[in-house]
């Protein structure tokens, strides 16, 4: 940047104009022939000691700028690259501190364990850009690896792929480069989000999987080519944003873990039924009381679970890897035959030692819902949190309200389904006494084993 100025001084009679221009040191050291010194005198520029002053504010974390000037007759009243192409004088250094904010510093240490490489472009120069990235935790095997972008530009192929890979940090680096450093990892198999605020960024926010503008500090230009602003322009918010998705994700699968099984073990019961033509243990009309209603109470409440404490430490999921995993599969099929030998052993063992084909149905339905309270348990927060107060650990229970509430919710109606005459005579229901409700829990019990086993194999908190 460069600008004019008057020189008014009665000594100079030709009232000539001063240029001042400030810049990277490279770009300014480069003019200049010569330095004021402390003294206010010419002499010729001493670019080892400037350098020298540079590395010290810069490892400081510093971002420095140079300042030069240049005289030029008082008739010119426009500037042009040419004017300042050479015979600068050098005045001196400036250093500026942008410390990074605390959360954003947290953010960057939770993507790295969520299993998130971080990566810094940025025009300072590379030692500064290396000063803040070890402030902020960008450490690889204890050091942090920067490359500038004239580095960059003279690697071959194989060579810059394995820079861009190992470097943490990207100084003075040009347009084009950011969108090769965009390409070759995508070319490696990773999901890019990059995020931008100026024209430069463009090409870049583009070819990334997830371009993120600035929504304060963007240009329209940044944030045309983006796939999301960022409003805030805080990075803490993207790795926000990245623990909401993982949560969102992590309770649709605990939603369809929770009710695939349900309806293959009825499926498994009645289909068996019928191939032997026995009788049914739960009758249509009782399957749709427990898919719409009974299902619904302890479902919804999935979609409202917490966040959990691990879910930014886990490795990221392989954007190829199917909704129903080999794990979820065999997790489905082990708790469905589990709901299977549940509903029929309870059904076959009732009706023969009663004769009464209602109470068998019912208590099939009650010891099944019984199953599945506390196999909901072992997938929710709600259940980690039970745990954990039983082990001594001291646990708030406010985030899991939800599912209390649902499972609460399931009991009443559980309650009302046998015991409210009405319900028996619509559902073919039978009305239990204390000792039968009890057997419904016990019989239920084992599903805390089978949950542990299966939570083995395919863990979903």
């Amino acid at each position: 940047m460069a600008t004019l100025h008057e020189d008014g001084s009665r000594e100079n009679s030709s009232r000539v104009k001063t240029i001042y221009v400030k810049g990277s040191v490279e770009a300014i050291l480069k003019r200049c022939q010569q330095m004021l010194n402390a003294e206010g005198n010419l002499t010729p520029v001493d670019a080892e000691t400037i350098n020298e002053e540079v590395d010290i504010m810069a490892n400081l974390g510093l971002r420095v700028l140079a300042f030069a000037n240049k005289s030029v007759p008082n008739a010119q009243d426009s500037l042009d690259h040419a004017d300042i192409e050479k015979n600068l004088v050098f005045l001196g250094l400036q250093g500026m501190i942008d410390p990074p904010r605390s959360e954003a510093i947290k953010a960057v240490a939770a993507c790295q364990n969520a299993g998130i490489q971080v990566k810094m472009i940025t025009g300072d120069h590379a030692v500064t850009a290396r000063a803040i990235a070890q402030s902020m935790g960008f450490n690889k095997n204890g050091e942090v690896l920067a490359f500038t972008g004239s580095e960059l530009a003279q690697m071959d192929k194989s060579a810059l792929a394995t820079a861009i890979e190992d470097g943490a940090v990207f100084a003075r680096v040009a347009p084009e480069q950011k969108l090769r450093i965009v390409e070759a990892l995508q070319a490696k198999g990773e999901v890019v989000a990059m995020t931008g605020d100026g024209v430069n960024d463009a090409p870049a926010l583009k070819q990334a999987d997830i371009g993120i503008a600035m929504g304060g500090a963007g240009t329209e230009v940044a944030k045309e080519a983006s796939d999301m602003i960022l409003t805030d322009d805080n990075f803490a918010s993207i790795e926000a944003a990245v623990e909401e998705g993982r949560t969102v994700y992590r309770n649709l699968l605990k939603a369809i873990a929770f009710i695939l099984p349900v309806n293959g073990g009825e499926s498994m019961t009645i289909l068996i039924s019928v191939l032997f033509a026995r009788e049914l243990p739960i009758l249509s009309l009782q399957v749709l009381w427990l898919n719409m209603v009974n299902s619904i109470a302890m479902t919804v409440p999935l979609a409202f679970e917490p966040k959990s404490e691990r879910v930014m430490q886990q490795s990221p999921r392989s954007p190829r890897e199917p909704l129903l995993s080999k794990s979820l599969v065999k997790r489905i099929l082990t708790v469905s035959l589990f709901n299977w030998i549940l509903i029929f052993g309870v059904f076959e063992w009732i009706r023969q030692t009663t004769g009464n084909i209602d109470l068998a149905r019912t208590m099939a339905i009650q010891a099944l819902v019984a199953g599945r309270i506390f196999y909901l348990l072992s997938i929710s927060q709600l259940g980690m949190a039970l745990v954990n107060t039983i082990r001594g650990v001291r646990q708030t229970f406010s985030d899991a309200s939800a599912m209390g509430i649902g499972i609460a919710t399931t009991i009443v109606l559980q309650i009302v389904f046998s015991q409210w005459n009405l319900m028996n005579s619509l559902f073919s229901t039978a009305p239990l006494n204390l000792n039968q409700w009890l057997i419904c829990f016990l019989i239920g019990l084992p599903m805390i084993g089978v949950s542990i086993m299966v939570n083995r194999f395919d863990p979903l908190n």
